[in-house]
C-alpha cells in the first residue's frame, strides 16, 4: 500500500481503477439527467417535408412582386391547409392557399406569408409585402437528415436532448448506470439526527452529507448504518454493501486504537491500494478495491471522520470516480479565476481547499475566506460558495492576486437580470 501521496498522484489512481458502467434501457421521460450509452444517428428527415412557420398564406414569389401596404396584390384563396393535413392539388401560378403553422407546403408554393401582412375579404386576400423566396418556409430536412449523428454517447441528456430523442422517435433510450453507493458511519459517538445527544454523543451528520453528494452527482446511496466500534459490526454492516459499485466509509480508517474499518476491508478481500493525501482538510484518506481487472468489486473510499474533511475528499475525489461510472468525460466541478480579497498564509507542503465566499464586483470576482477553516466546522461548507486552491508549494497568497477556486455552488452564477 502506497502512502503519503499528493493530491494529483492519489486521483490518478483513483481514477484508473474507476471503470464505466454498463448499460440500461430507460423509458424517455426517465432518461433526463442521465448519460447516453449510444450514439444518436438519425433515421429519419426532420422536418419530414417544407412547412409553413406561419399562420399566414402560402404563395408564389413571383406573384407578388412589388406589393406592399399601398399596393397590395389580390390573390384568390384556392384552398386551406391545415397542420397534419395536405394540399388538394398543386397551387397553380396567381393564386394563393390558407396556410396553419406546421402545416405541408402545397406544391408550387415557395413562400409564405404571415397572417399579419394580409387582409382577408371572403375568398380573396390582399397581400401587402413583397417576401423573398423560401420566407417563413421551414424546409425538409433543415434540422435533421437520415444517418446524421444527433447525439454522441457520453453526452449527458438535458431538456433539448429529451426533445430531439422524441423528435426521432426513440421513445427508450440507452443510458449509462447509476452506480449505488454503500455509506457506512462508525463510531460508538455516533446516533442518528433524533436521537438523544447527551453525554458526548454526536448526530452522524457525515452520512446524511455523503448521501446528498451522492444523490446530486446522481448516484443512488445506500445507507448501511453506523457500525459501532467492534470488529463484528463493521464487518457485518460492510458485507451488506459488497452488491454496491462503491463503498464510503466515514471514520475508522486512521490509525487510532479503534478504528478497525482498514483490517476489516481487508480481512473481507479488499486491497488497499494507498493511505494519506498530502491535502488539508482530509489527510486520512484510503482508497482501495475488491477484486481484479477482469471481475471487479466494489470501489472503496475510506473518508477522514471529521465533517469538512469528508466532504472535502468526496468532492476531490470521489465525486469524480461516481461521474466517470456513470459515463461522463468530464470529471470535475467548474473552475473560475478570481481575485483574492485577503492574504492567506499557511506551511508549505500540503496542498490546502479554503472554503471561500464569492462576491461579484463589476468585472471580477472577489474570493474571502468564510472564517474559521477547522475541519469540524460543517457551517463553513454551508457558507461556501468555492474551494480555493491554495497550491502545496505556497506559503502565502497575496490580497488582490488571482488565484482558481472550484465552484461548489453554482446558483452563485445565476443573475438578477436577464441579461438582454
Amino acid at each position: 500500500m502506497r502512502r503519503d501521496l499528493d493530491a494529483r498522484e492519489a486521483l490518478a489512481a483513483i481514477l484508473e481503477r474507476t471503470p464505466v458502467l454498463g448499460a440500461e434501457t430507460l423509458a424517455l421521460p426517465a432518461a433526463l439527467g442521465r448519460v447516453l450509452a449510444e450514439p444518436i444517428v438519425s433515421g429519419r428527415r426532420i422536418p419530414p417535408a417544407d412547412n409553413s412557420a406561419m399562420d399566414g398564406y402560402a404563395a408564389r414569389a413571383a406573384d407578388l412582386t412589388g406589393a406592399s401596404e399601398t399596393a397590395p396584390r389580390e390573390l384568390p384563396v384556392a384552398f386551406e391547409i391545415a397542420a397534419g393535413g395536405g394540399a388538394e392539388r398543386p397551387l397553380r401560378a396567381g393564386e394563393a392557399a390558407r396556410i396553419l403553422t406546421g402545416a405541408p407546403l402545397p406544391p408550387g408554393a415557395d413562400v409564405v406569408v404571415r397572417q399579419e401582412d394580409t387582409q382577408r375579404r371572403g375568398d380573396r386576400v390582399l397581400i401587402q409585402v413583397a417576401p423573398p423566396v423560401g420566407e417563413h418556409v421551414r424546409h425538409a430536412g433543415e434540422d435533421v437528415q437520415p444517418g446524421d449523428a444527433v447525439l454522441a454517447a457520453g453526452r449527458r441528456i438535458g431538456p433539448a436532448e429529451v426533445g430531439m430523442l422524441a423528435a426521432l422517435g426513440r421513445g427508450f433510450v440507452a443510458v449509462r448506470q447509476q452506480p449505488r453507493v454503500a455509506i457506512l458511519s462508525g463510531g460508538d459517538e455516533l446516533v442518528e439526527p433524533d436521537a438523544d445527544v447527551a453525554g458526548g454523543r454526536t448526530v452522524s451528520s457525515n452520512s446524511y452529507s455523503i448521501a446528498a453528494q451522492c444523490r446530486e452527482v446522481g448516484a443512488l446511496p445506500v445507507y448501511l448504518g453506523i457500525a459501532r466500534d467492534a470488529p463484528d459490526d463493521i464487518e457485518s454492516r460492510l458485507r451488506a454493501g459488497l452488491a454496491a459499485d462503491v463503498l464510503v466509509s466515514s471514520a475508522g480508517v486512521s490509525v487510532g486504537d479503534r478504528d478497525y474499518v482498514r483490517g476489516v476491508l481487508t480481512k473481507l478481500g479488499c486491497r488497499l491500494l494507498f493511505w494519506g493525501v498530502k491535502i488539508k482538510p482530509g489527510y486520512p484518506l484510503a482508497f482501495g478495491a475488491f477484486g481484479d481487472a477482469a471481475e471487479r468489486g466494489p470501489l472503496v473510499f475510506g473518508l477522514p471522520g471529521n465533517p469538512v474533511s469528508a466532504m472535502v475528499t468526496f468532492e476531490q475525489f470521489v465525486r469524480p470516480a461516481l461521474r466517470k461510472l456513470t459515463g461522463h468525460t468530464r470529471l470535475h466541478r467548474p473552475t473560475l479565476r478570481v481575485t483574492l480579497a485577503e492574504t492567506l498564509r499557511k506551511r508549505e507542503g500540503r496542498l490546502h481547499f479554503v472554503r471561500v465566499r464569492l462576491q461579484r464586483d463589476g468585472e471580477r470576482v472577489l474570493a474571502r475566506s468564510t472564517g474559521n477553516q477547522g475541519s469540524g466546522v460543517l457551517r463553513s461548507m454551508t457558507e461556501a460558495h468555492a474551494l480555493l486552491v491554495f497550491p502545496a508549494e505556497a506559503s502565502e497568497l497575496r490580497e488582490g492576486e488571482t488565484v482558481w477556486v472550484q465552484l461548489l455552488d453554482e446558483e452563485f452564477l445565476a443573475a438578477d437580470a436577464p441579461g438582454f
